[in-house]
């Protein structure tokens, strides 16, 4: 799918792409943080029949929305395309010894060979989180490697 870009000048920038039925969506970027989703008339692609103006945390929330399904996509497709190399999805209890503590505290790349690249929580993606991050009970933790090594990390998740 192509994406346009337009430099707007005094403004920001817009990002326009047309959809598998000719109409165009884009997101207008204003140099304030703004973020404007705007949808254009189908038969007149230069007027704007939906504008709606998000701040900043809107606008990251409603890409964390839209992304979601995007990562998991991607995640199962990179599945298909490398052989030997699975995603696992693991839900953390409350019951783990990590809810309430550190991704890093966990080594699982280290003991597993395997890598934790996103967490879901809340219906909410948080893609490459950080040795820092900090497991909640129900985050569902989706790992990268092989047979083998997510299912290390699982054991190691759930305390084993």
């Amino acid at each position: 799918m192509d994406v346009e870009r337009t430099s707007l000048p005094g403004i920001g920038l817009r990002h326009v792409f047309t959809t598998g039925r000719g109409r165009q969506i884009g997101v207008v970027s204003h140099r304030t943080g703004r973020r404007d989703l705007v949808i254009y008339d189908k038969d007149d692609p230069d007027t704007c029949v939906v504008s709606v103006a998000l701040a900043a945390e809107e606008a990251n929330a409603l890409a964390e929305l839209l992304g979601t399904g995007r990562v998991v996509e991607r995640l199962a497709e990179l599945n298909r395309q490398v052989e030997g190399l699975v995603t696992e999805q693991i839900l953390l209890t409350a019951a783990s010894p990590y809810a309430g503590r550190r991704l890093g505290d966990t080594r699982a790349r280290t003991r597993s060979g395997a890598s934790i690249v996103a967490v879901v929580r809340d219906g909410e993606v948080i893609a490459s989180p950080r040795p820092d991050f900090e497991f909640r009970a129900e985050d569902v933790v989706v790992v990268v490697g092989t047979d083998e090594g997510t299912a290390a990390v699982a054991t190691i998740l759930h305390g084993g």
